[in-house]
């Protein structure tokens, strides 16, 4: 069986055996479909430039801002949002001109998701009648993690699909999201993160993807395919550098060089933008060496527009524009602030009107702004909502999710009492893709032979703050911790066991006792069951470790907002001490451990990569997992068990010491270990790092044309994959380039491409590579990227300290210059053994 993977993504260029029929004929039908939709989409940009046209100043700019206004719990219209950063207006007073953007209707408060459609229809009624033309709003909400709306299927966090490096998987479940998201009447959501981790201080590293623009973009990319396949546009986040402000403090400044934020920083938006069908990107609120990227015309028009050709809406994030007067002061009034924003390429102010109406109106009379750009960024909204059907005239507000399902049920359809309960937003197949997205993204990082459990020891002693937890596997973003957490006599919503119910079920036989020990911030510091706190809860913890048969330290994060929690946005650390207590627990229970000679498993359910201490090498073994959802549990548990066999790997490396930040992998020489600095960078685990239950063989490497290849050309290379353990796995093959001698610093290594490679018992896979020599350019000095000729090696690795395979390979010919338009992916076709009987067969897979 031949399988062909782009790099990790879907490569269009191979086609499924059983999709082709031997007709390839385009039949009348289709060339009918064809005419009718071109028509269609003729009548949509006339109707375009016709409102263009007739629209007065004041209902443009109605068109390039939002109203941040919840849903109501009765299914009355929606109300305007009251919160600290602005006093909006209300729906009267914006409605005679019409109004562009709804924000988050569902993820404000919690509200029954059929109620919630049933406000959001009404509100658009009443927004299509108010107005001259009848537009209606576009409306977005969150989905990082799942649709942010009470009772939504919450998935596992962006590291978590990062560490899966399994981008399939990621698309299916951002369809699953978009569909739901559709069904009760939104049309955008605002993800995915792409930034790439720098400094993983940061509090919002639960939410990128990891510390490889390689697997950032391809990963990311599927995500926005998965999206956009269900009709919600999807925003891409945050453009641009986010992720790389000073230490690691949200918001902060960025201080780097061209260099950086081109090879570094941009590829996965470039790769989104040129692959996804992507539609929406959202500005950074940082500044760059001084220039706030909502002010960055170079970069929101010139780059993205110009360059890369992207044609849809730049939206700000939340109070972006007003940033540029209050904490950038760049601009002196909010006028000038608006004015700056929409001349860089900023379409769309959210979450409420601020500047781009009044200040932006009187701007204009002014003639600080021609009306021109407001028709520029108009004519990308309404190009926009026409895509949408919103211009079409038998477009309807009411959302599938409360189509008549019957005969007889017409007149109480929109009844409150009668459609309560009636919309669910966590049907068994979406949980089932959280269950498996959440199982190939625990990872296992160390092992002494303990795991798995198999049977299941007498007594388990889960120790630690997230043993008895139920939002200890969601994210910041996910709507119980974003959302819930305000309204704490609300239930979830959703199923969330705790990690000792999780246990308690995975081993029916054991005894399975807890302890806290130690909560996980310093500030509201608790312990054992005994309620004491400090040094007593910890003394309690360890005797109940000494009489267990295994300990299971539950360590990690409380996942909040700006400082409410240990990880999140706004929740950024001063260093990568565990938090808390929490390391002052796991060394007692190591020593405790050690003297009893009871294996130590330390479980880790976090929003970012800690250093461990000893326990990196002291305990028994080591299993992380990322905020990994509401099946988390359950699939860590069944990872412990052996039920699960552990195929995650780190998408951030795992520090070894605290404070050595910022540390990635992705690293020039001298970032690293040297003889002139008393400090040694070197993690405890690496990226890519990841153990399994059996154990792989790598053999049998050849290189195609003695390993040289033009710098215009492709270079192939192939080697094998055996499963030489009792039990099935899967390896990821992970594929990175070296380039020893360069025109300018480079990295020591980085990612190129990377395969999921499952295999049986004793079972072998031949694993073709194919690989673009434009994968080996970079920014010259000139801020050109060219591909140069000389020597590379190509490593083919498990980790990126973990090399098994090196082809040590040429490019000749002369330095070639490369621009957007190059190859992105390394090509992997995998051939796995079949017995003799049977016929190989040709799929597409990713």
């Amino acid at each position: 069986m031949s399988d062909t993977l782009n790099g990790g993504t879907l490569n269009s260029d191979a086609l499924d055996a059983d999709t082709l029929d031997g007709s390839t004929e385009r039949t009348a039908l289709d060339v009918r479909a064809d005419v009718r939709a071109d028509a269609r989409a003729t009548a949509r940009a006339e109707r375009v430039e016709a409102l263009v046209a007739a629209m007065t100043l004041d209902e443009k700019l109605a068109q390039l801002y939002g109203l941040w206004a919840g849903a109501s719990a009765d299914g009355a219209e929606v109300a305007p949002y009251q919160h600290d950063m602005e006093t909006p207006p209300t729906l009267d007073e914006l409605l005679p001109h019409g109004l562009g953007q709804l924000t988050r209707p569902f993820g404000t408060v919690p509200v029954d998701p059929a109620l919630g459609a049933l406000s959001l229809m009404r509100t658009q009624e009443r927004i299509v009648a108010a107005g001259r033309f009848g537009i209606p709003a576009m409306a977005h909400d969150e989905c990082l993690a799942g649709f942010a709306a009470w009772g939504a299927t919450t998935y596992p966090v962006p590291l978590s699909w990062g560490a899966s490096f399994d981008p399939a998987l990621v698309r299916e479940m951002a369809g699953a999201i978009g569909r739901d998201m559709r069904s009760v009447g939104l049309h955008q959501g605002l993800a995915p993160v792409l930034d790439v981790v720098r400094d993983a201080r940061w509090g919002r590293v639960e939410e990128t993807i990891g510390e490889d623009p390689y697997l950032v973009g391809t990963v990311a990319t599927a995500y926005v395919q998965g999206l956009e396949s269900a009709g919600i546009v999807a925003t891409l986040k945050h453009f641009a550098g986010y992720a790389a402000s000073r230490a690691g403090r949200n918001l902060a400044p960025v201080s780097m060089g061209a260099r950086e934020l081109a090879d570094v920083v941009l590829p996965p938006f470039e790769m989104a933008v040129r692959e996804s069908g992507v539609r929406s990107v959202m500005h950074a609120y940082n500044d760059i060496d001084g220039v706030p990227c909502a002010a960055d015309g170079e970069l929101l028009t010139e780059l993205l527009r110009g360059t890369w050709g992207f044609e849809g809406t730049v939206v700000a994030d939340y109070f972006g524009v007003g940033f540029l007067r209050t904490l950038h002061g760049v601009a002196a009034d909010w006028g000038e602030a608006a004015t700056m924003a929409l001349g860089a390429g900023v379409d769309v102010e959210l979450p409420t009107v601020k500047t781009f109406r009044e200040p932006l109106r009187a701007a204009i009379a002014a003639g600080r702004l021609p009306e021109e750009t407001v028709d520029r960024a108009l004519r990308r909204v309404l190009t926009q909502k026409a895509g949408l059907g919103l211009l079409d005239p038998d477009w309807t507000p009411r959302p599938t999710a409360l189509t008549d399902r019957g005969p007889g049920t017409h007149r109480h359809r929109d009844d409150p009492d009668t459609l309560r309960g009636s919309v669910t937003l966590d049907s068994p197949a979406h949980r089932d893709i959280s269950r498996r997205l959440a199982e190939r993204s625990v990872i296992l990082l160390r092992n002494d032979g303990t795991l798995p459990l198999g049977g299941g020891p007498v007594t388990i002693a889960v120790i630690g703050p997230q043993a008895e937890s139920p939002t200890a596997v969601l994210g910041c973003y996910s709507f119980p911790v974003h959302v819930g957490s305000q309204h704490p006599d609300t239930p979830a919503g959703i199923e969330l066991p705790t990690l000792r119910e999780a246990l308690a079920a995975e081993f029916p036989g054991a005894e399975i006792v807890t302890a806290l020990g130690t909560d996980i911030s310093d500030d509201n510091d608790a312990a054992g069951s005994g309620g004491s706190s400090g040094a007593d809860g910890i003394a309690e913890a360890v005797r109940l470790a000494r009489g267990a048969d295994v300990v299971i330290a539950a360590l990690g994060d409380r996942a909040g907002l700006f400082g409410r929690g240990t990880s999140g946005e706004g929740c950024d650390a001063e260093s990568l001490e565990l938090p808390g207590r929490q390391r002052q627990l796991l060394d007692a229970l190591l020593d405790a451990c050690q003297e009893t000679g009871t294996p130590l498993v330390v479980t880790l359910l976090a929003g970012r990569p800690y250093a461990l201490g000893r326990a990196a090498t002291g305990a028994a073994a080591v299993v992380q997992s990322f905020f990994p959802g509401q099946e988390g549990t359950p699939a860590l548990a069944g990872v412990l068990s052996g039920r699960i066999e552990p195929s995650g790997r780190l998408p951030v490396s795992v520090p070894r010491l605290t404070g050595a930040q910022p540390s990635t992998y992705l690293a020039a020489p001298l970032a690293r270990l040297t003889e002139v600095s008393n400090i040694d960078p070197t993690p405890d685990f690496a990226f890519g790092h990841g153990l399994s239950y059996t154990s792989f063989d790598w053999s049998e490497l050849t290189v195609e044309a003695a390993g040289t290849a033009r710098t215009d050309g492709t270079l192939e290379l192939s080697f094998t994959v055996r499963n030489t353990g009792d039990r099935a796995g899967t390896e990821v093959v992970q594929l990175y380039l070296h380039d020893p001698v360069a025109s300018v610093v480079q990295p020591v290594q980085r990612l190129i491409g990377y395969a999921r490679v499952p295999l049986g018992p004793d079972e072998r896979a031949r694993v073709a590579v194919r690989v673009p020599a434009d994968l080996a350019s970079f920014t010259g000095r000139d801020g050109r990227r060219r591909v140069e000729p000389g020597a590379l090696e190509m490593r083919l690795a498990a980790s990126s300290a973990d090399v098994r395979l090196t082809a040590a390979v040429t490019l000749t010919g002369p330095v070639r210059q490369v621009d957007h338009t190059r190859e992105l992916h390394t090509v992997f076709t995998i051939t796995h053994d079949t017995p003799r009987d049977a016929t190989p067969k040709v799929r597409r897979r990713d």
